[in-house]
């Protein structure tokens, strides 16, 4: 086991299976639930929680020695769920404060800031997520954990991060009565130079979220 793995990982598999699970069902739940925008006040404060939680059990799975799954090949799950709408409404719901930028890998030199969208994120991360629980459904318990590992390293992982970060700023700029430039009409498609990102965020719309926040305008 390297060093970068947690030596005490005597905790049964299957135990440990099943709280990642849980894990796992009670993000979806959540952020399908707050995707129909009956309280979107309470949107980005809510997904900050839900993503935090979520990147605790990735840390866990993470830090966990490598999980080799019982089949040469993964087995065929059929089509995936479409997550289409979930990023449709997300995009309604988020804006103005949807496109962000955030730089892909920290640790590559002279990397330039790209544009994402929290929308894009949350998608992606419950199609992830979705197609490991499907596994865990279908008694394929090492196949689920192998690919909620693989997977947090290589996609939906990266992803939560970076949406944290987002999220987690906007919720300081609202609390510190700090609000951001526009970014409004940004293409995300687009690779834009560090300089066209700096200091560019949506412009947080204090009425929309200050309230669950306990903010008073001034």
């Amino acid at each position: 086991m390297s060093d970068a793995t947690l030596h005490a990982v005597g905790q049964d598999p299957g135990d440990f299976a099943v709280q990642i699970a849980d894990s796992v069902e009670s993000f979806i739940v959540a952020v399908t639930e707050v995707a129909k925008g009956e309280d979107p006040d309470s949107a980005v404060p809510f997904l900050l929680l839900e993503v935090s939680q979520l990147l605790l059990a990735g840390g866990r799975l993470g830090a966990h020695e490598d999980v080799l799954p019982d089949e040469r090949y993964e087995p065929d799950l059929g089509p995936e769920v479409d997550v289409d709408d979930l990023r449709e409404r997300y995009a309604v719901l988020l804006d103005p404060v949807d496109v962000y930028s955030e730089v892909f890998d920290p640790y590559e030199p002279r990397k330039a800031p790209v544009a994402h969208r929290l929308s894009d994120d949350m998608a992606d991360i419950v199609s992830d997520l979705r197609h490991g629980l499907a596994h865990y459904r279908a008694g394929r318990v090492t196949e689920a954990l192998w690919w909620w590992q693989f997977s947090y390293f290589t996609n939906w992982g990266p992803t939560a991060s970076a949406a944290l970060r987002a999220l987690q700023s906007v919720v300081a700029h609202v609390r510190l009565d700090q609000p951001l430039e526009d970014l409004h009409g940004l293409d995300t498609d687009e690779d834009l130079a560090e300089d066209d990102l700096v200091e560019q965020a949506g412009r947080v719309m204090a009425d929309e979220i200050a309230g669950p926040l306990g903010v008073k305008g001034r």
